[in-house]
């Protein structure tokens, strides 16, 4: 064939696609002509192992990969046989980190590798056991090389998730040993691995799983990640008659303390509730009614994972249950308030079809908690010195960062002279806040100009404030770097104003930008984010700025 020659150039991480088309050509000859392909293994099958290494592959090449990885044990068309390709994909993780020639080994290659092992694995069932079994004791010998450990557990999961671990006793008890690593990254590959296994055979692997869940709390984190990983691959047909037992142990545990645990408790609640959200979208919705606040935040948190994984089939449910979730809004608990404005921007961001039609009753709360309260600020003594900690700013930002996702995606449903009073509040707040609202005033005199400069007098002068504010001497580098970042970002947004038709008309700007065109200082600054956003110099002649 003429073509053979040329595909050994093609497979390169430098063009995926053309590296996924090629690799399907190989494929097809293997299954249609072994002997063309038995001529070139020795060029393309090089070319194919890098770019299973390669942190670049993802979805369709390595779905192209695994076939052909297949078809090539099958037709026997190659000089490798079964293990000289495992040898292959396995070898790069044995080496030894303090070797000249050991590279990096990113975090998608050990997903990419142990996916090639499951499929090579499934097409010479014969070899199974033996491979399974070297797997388990490369993971218990305290001697391997830990990306080696990791590695083979991913494998073990792959293997398991394809149906060919049979509900191995040993290996649970190798996972379990696992999960008491010194290492993070192996705790979270047998996190991995048991969530896969439990994928391919339920019957063998969740019972263990949640039974685990239920009595190992130190263990807790991680078997809820393989939990989540259960719900989120299995299809809705083999994980309906678990749903029970599942629903069950999470509200068990929505009242954790460790708020991590919590949020992974939520996206299971929420995940699991899209295998049957006819029924299970009213009972989450009963459980806003808990007395604990830790309940509240778990039912609300869970809500915002059905928003962001359901299909679209599930929007009619959501929509109609979505205002009571957004009645926590007004939830006595300021966490509670603080994870139901994250659920809303969830909404706004992912699917605000859901939200517009209760934007008239919701904003009204979500303006509320842009506020500063001085009932949430307290001061700390640290040693000789004090602190102030403002116990709001969490629930403010989150306020603001809900605005700046309706500017995108709800403007038609915003009073723009209202959201722009909240904004010129935003400006005199603390650092992530003005941060974020120069952003919404640059985009808000973009998109609704002449509202803009009906407040223009009003905000110009909090980011005079900000542009001519310098830090004090002697504070330290931070300090220095936070407050020239203001500057730049307050910069941008009068950029941005400089660029409003008619903007002469505001007797502040006007001042203003002559204040900048005569210090050197702020001209320099201006001419810098001028230069990084292309320049808008004919927008401000007129105000002789150029």
């Amino acid at each position: 064939m003429t073509t053979s020659p040329e595909l050994p150039a093609l497979v390169d991480e430098g063009d995926m696609y053309v590296s996924q088309v090629s690799i399907s050509l190989l494929t097809c000859m293997s299954r249609a002509c072994p002997s063309s392909l038995a001529k070139i293994s020795s060029s393309v099958l090089p070319g194919v192992f890098r770019l299973i290494h390669s942190p670049l592959l993802q979805s369709g090449a390595l779905a192209a990969i695994l076939d052909f990885i297949q078809a090539l044990v099958q037709s026997k068309s190659s000089n490798l046989g079964y293990s000289q390709l495992l040898k292959s994909l396995t070898g790069p993780f044995h080496s030894r980190p303090s070797s000249a020639d050991c590279p990096v080994i990113h975090r998608q290659s050990y997903l990419s590798v142990a996916r090639c092992v499951a499929a090579l694995v499934s097409s010479c069932p014969a070899e199974t056991p033996p491979t399974v079994a070297g797997f388990i004791q490369e993971v218990k010998n305290p001697g391997s090389p830990e990306p080696a450990r990791h590695l083979a557990l991913l494998c073990l999961g792959e293997v398991g998730r394809i149906g060919s671990l049979g509900g191995s006793k040993e290996v649970q008890a190798v996972i379990l040993e696992a999960f008491t690593s010194t290492s993070e990254e192996v705790k979270t590959a047998a996190s991995c691995a048991l969530g896969s296994m439990a994928v391919g055979s339920l019957n063998d692997y969740l019972p263990f799983l949640l039974k685990e869940i239920s009595s190992q709390p130190r263990r807790q984190y991680l078997l809820l990640h393989s939990l989540k990983e259960v719900i989120s691959d299995c299809p809705a047909s083999s994980l309906s008659p678990h749903v029970e037992s599942i629903w069950t142990l999470l509200f068990q545990n929505c009242e954790c303390q460790e708020e991590g645990t919590r949020n992974l408790v939520a996206e299971c609640l929420g995940k699991l509730t899209l295998v049957k959200p006819a029924q299970l979208l009213p009972r989450l919705k009963q459980q806003l009614k808990a007395g604990s606040p830790l309940a509240r935040s778990t039912v609300v948190t869970a809500f915002k994972f059905t928003i962001v994984d359901h299909p679209a089939a599930v929007d009619p449910l959501l929509k109609d249950g979505i205002g009571d979730f957004l009645k926590t809004l007004q939830d006595r608990d300021i966490n509670v308030r603080r994870d139901a404005l994250v659920m809303f921007n969830s909404a706004a961001h992912n699917k605000p079809s859901l939200i517009r039609g209760l934007l008239g009753t919701v904003l009204p709360h979500l303006y509320k908690e842009t506020q500063i309260r001085k009932d949430l600020i307290r001061e700390v003594e640290m040693g000789p010195f004090k602190h102030t900690v403002d116990d709001g700013l969490d629930l403010r930002k989150a306020a603001f960062e809900c605005m700046y996702t309706l500017l995108d995606s709800c403007l038609d449903g915003l009073d723009v002279l209202q959201f722009l009073d909240h904004v010129e509040e935003g400006l005199k707040d603390h650092y992530d806040i003005r941060m974020l609202t120069f952003l919404m005033l640059a985009r808000l005199a973009s998109l609704c100009p002449a509202a803009v400069l009906q407040r223009l007098d009003r905000l110009v002068e909090p980011l005079k404030a900000t542009c001519t504010t310098k830090v004090k001497a002697g504070s330290v580098k931070q300090e220095f770097e936070k407050q020239e970042e203001l500057r730049h970002s307050a910069m941008r947004a009068v950029a941005a104003l400089l660029a409003v038709p008619e903007v002469e008309r505001s007797p502040s700007m006007v001042d203003f930008a002559n204040q900048i065109r005569t210090n050197a200082d702020m001209a320099s600054i201006y001419q810098s984010v001028q230069g990084a956003q292309g320049g808008n110099v004919g927008a401000t002649e007129s105000m002789d700025m150029s």
